[in-house]
């Protein structure tokens, strides 16, 4: 024969043409037509599927579980952030002007003197600024296509992952409520380019050193601006965005920006899913070190 089969002990098959006089890899045998032998398989499982719930034989499982874990402790980590409801900026009494992404914009009057970086105060807000703000991103994330996919394998095994059979015996996908509410993704696209925008005067304002220079460079302003950079990433690769500049376009000749701008972010569209986990992780990280410079319980070093 010109081909053969090559398959581990494992139990995974790979195609591979044979070489004549190459020596079979070791814990590899060749199975040729003559001698292979099949996998029965019943159909009859949850909704038409294989009466196993799966054939792989590799570790499936890992990917959903290192996603519930990480989702679930963002969900702890971000609720005690946001009720706790102190130590979420550093003023002038430390010569910095650092405030956590979890508050900012601080629009509320129960704010912290000089964390209100705006004209615009809710005076009949009384209880944690923090829940004014988390709407737009969270409700971005949470619609996000690749959240989507994350959450619904890792919390909901729908499926777990992909040859694995789906934990529920009926599917209905987003067209019935409350599912049917992720298609408004596209607007809290929109809405989250504002908090990207403020965020991104939140980390130039982060230089302001009062009563240290007035200008400097600190590890704290390094956060901010890492953080800031990383939150546009995750939103401009985002599949809402590319659609945005290059979808619903019959011939790209004709529309030669949208087309460069649709280029541009193609690739990065590409690493979608690394943006999301570094952006997510990454917020977190800046509201903690805002808070333990805030609390006292480490400095923020001056690098320049």
């Amino acid at each position: 024969m010109d081909v053969a089969q090559l398959v581990p002990l494992a139990g995974v098959a790979i195609q591979c043409p044979a070489v004549p006089g190459r020596a079979c890899p070791a814990k590899e045998v060749v199975v040729t037509v003559d001698n292979a032998t099949a996998t029965p398989v019943v159909i009859g499982g949850t909704r038409g599927g294989p009466s196993a719930p799966t054939l792989r034989q590799d570790r499936w499982w890992l990917q959903p579980l290192v996603t519930v874990t990480i989702l679930t402790a963002f969900i702890v980590y971000s609720t005690w952030a946001i009720f706790v409801n102190k130590d979420y900026y550093v003023g002038a009494t430390l010569h910095r002007d650092l405030i956590s992404p979890f508050y900012s914009p601080c629009i509320a009057a129960s704010c912290v003197p000089g964390s209100v970086g705006t004209t615009v105060v809710a005076s009949w807000w009384h209880i944690t600024p923090a829940l004014i703000v988390m709407g737009g991103p969270l409700g971005f994330r949470l619609t996000c296509y690749y959240y989507r996919r994350a959450y619904y394998r890792g919390f909901w095994q729908s499926p777990p992952n992909c040859a694995v059979a789906d934990g529920h015996r009926r599917y209905t996908g987003e067209s019935r409520f409350p599912l049917i509410l992720q298609n408004i993704h596209r607007y809290f696209f929109l809405i989250g380019l504002i908090f990207n925008v403020i965020l991104t005067i939140d980390a130039v304002m982060a230089f302001r050193m009062p009563g240290a220079g007035g200008i400097g460079f600190s590890v704290g302003t390094l956060v901010l601006c890492v953080n800031a950079v990383l939150l546009w990433l995750y939103s401009i690769s985002c599949h809402a965005c590319r659609h945005l500049c290059g979808g619903n376009v019959r011939s790209f000749s004709r529309h030669p920006l949208r087309h460069r701008v649709w280029k541009l972010l193609t690739p990065l569209n590409a690493r979608h899913m690394q943006f999301a986990w570094a952006s997510l992780v990454f917020v977190a990280f800046t509201d903690l070190y805002v808070r333990l410079v805030a609390s006292g319980v480490i400095t923020d070093p001056k690098i320049f």
